[in-house]
């Protein structure tokens, strides 16, 4: 048989079964086996770890192979000493991102969020919503509403799904603190959108002391949070109004919403910041496909942007598709940095004589500081106006 064709099938079959490497990965969670190896404080042999892990007698050899396709993928290595010897497992630079005390690097909660069903089961019946006329996505189609709408009635869900979002700050937390003395160049006042409880504005703060950040969530979201430390809570939509500031951070946002809700959430961005002559931007932490550091592949990216598809109904974004966004929603100029592994920095800049706070989108009623009354002949810089009682309120 042609050795093309073999390895046709070769990968064929891992497309098929591809799906068995997710649910070994969340079989290994389940069961605890990373933290087992973990709490060792050394390797561990498979006699120990089928002990530890109290699991039936008559699985020792299946847990053999559990850890064998694992090591395949780099989760686990076996360190023992030769073929005829017991294997002996320790955990690797992947399997310490699902451990629980990692406080450098702890992914175990957007893990665990993306293998829960709810995430899951959007995927099974792709085809036949390729096939439906219907503005549903796959996730609304699985789970009778969508993941915002989930969240918002069900705490338990919300919870997980914040707490996801929280562990996936630690390597944009990264990016931010090696390119903060460029990014936050004259920078005052910042407001994180969608900034859940504000785990990445604290980072920044802590950081880059003459920033003073606020977080800006939906109300469920920021439901509890303290108002009296270095960040500062305000619930609200983006799509109807966003706080005026120096800079706003929108970070793993937008891939979440069509072209359209994106182009509606940058221009109330764009309504709340200064003119590009006054140093007003948007940052963006973003995937940019087909934009990766060197040792990283674009495949993640491309998952990533099934994930959107499937439960978001959002996409990634190749560099013209942000284009496109920045000039329908009124930017005059873009810069795109290519940071840390799949992820990028995007500065998007507002147009030459911006005024911050339009006419048409007022500050909401209690959100006006100085309490100023608006009228068709009134020509207000809101974000002026705010900043110059945050700083008398300093």
């Amino acid at each position: 048989m042609d050795s093309s064709l073999l390895q046709a099938q070769a990968g064929l079959w891992n497309l098929t079964y591809g799906y068995l490497k997710t649910m070994s990965l969340r079989c290994a969670l389940d069961l605890g086996i990373p933290k087992a190896i973990d709490n060792n404080g050394q390797p561990m042999s498979l006699s120990q770890l089928h002990s530890v892990l109290s699991l039936h007698p008559s699985k020792k050899s299946h847990l053999f192979r559990l850890m064998r396709l694992l090591i395949h993928f780099g989760f686990f290595i076996d360190k023992s000493a030769g073929v005829c010897t017991e294997a002996v497992y320790d955990l690797t630079a992947q399997s310490r991102l699902v451990i629980q005390n990692n406080e450098s690097a702890n992914m175990l909660p957007y893990v665990r969020f993306a293998l829960e069903n709810i995430s899951l089961k959007t995927s099974l019946d792709m085809a036949d919503w390729f096939m439906q006329d219907s503005k549903q996505i796959p996730f609304e189609l699985a789970n009778g509403c969508t993941l915002y709408e989930k969240t918002g009635r069900e705490p338990v869900v919300n919870k997980m799904f914040n707490d996801a979002m929280v562990s996936s700050s630690c390597f944009f937390n990264d990016i931010i603190v090696k390119k903060g003395d460029e990014i936050f160049k004259g920078i005052e006042f910042l407001v994180d959108v969608g900034g859940g409880n504000g785990a990445m504005a604290e980072v920044i703060a802590r950081n880059f002391p003459h920033v003073r950040c606020t977080v800006l969530d939906l109300p469920h979201v920021v439901h509890g949070n303290p108002n009296d430390g270095i960040i500062k809570f305000v619930s609200g939509d983006m799509f109807t109004y966003v706080p005026p500031a120096d800079a706003i951070l929108l970070k793993w946002i937008l891939h979440n919403w069509r072209n359209e809700d994106c182009i509606r959430i940058l221009r109330r961005c764009k309504d709340a910041i200064h003119s590009r002559e006054a140093g007003g931007k948007v940052i963006i932490l973003e995937a940019v496909v087909g934009s990766t550091s060197a040792m990283i592949s674009e495949e993640p990216q491309l998952l990533f942007d099934m994930v959107m598809l499937t439960v978001t109904g959002g996409e990634e974004r190749d560099e013209n598709e942000w284009k496109y966004l920045f000039t329908e929603a009124g930017f005059s100029s873009y810069k795109i940095t290519h940071t840390i592994g799949f992820m990028s920095v995007i500065e998007s800049t507002g147009p030459e004589e911006h005024v911050s706070g339009s006419l048409k989108n007022p500050i909401l009623p209690g959100t006006n500081p100085l309490k100023v009354p608006v009228d068709s002949g009134t020509a207000i810089n809101y974000t002026r106006l705010y900043i110059v009682v945050e700083r008398l309120r300093a």
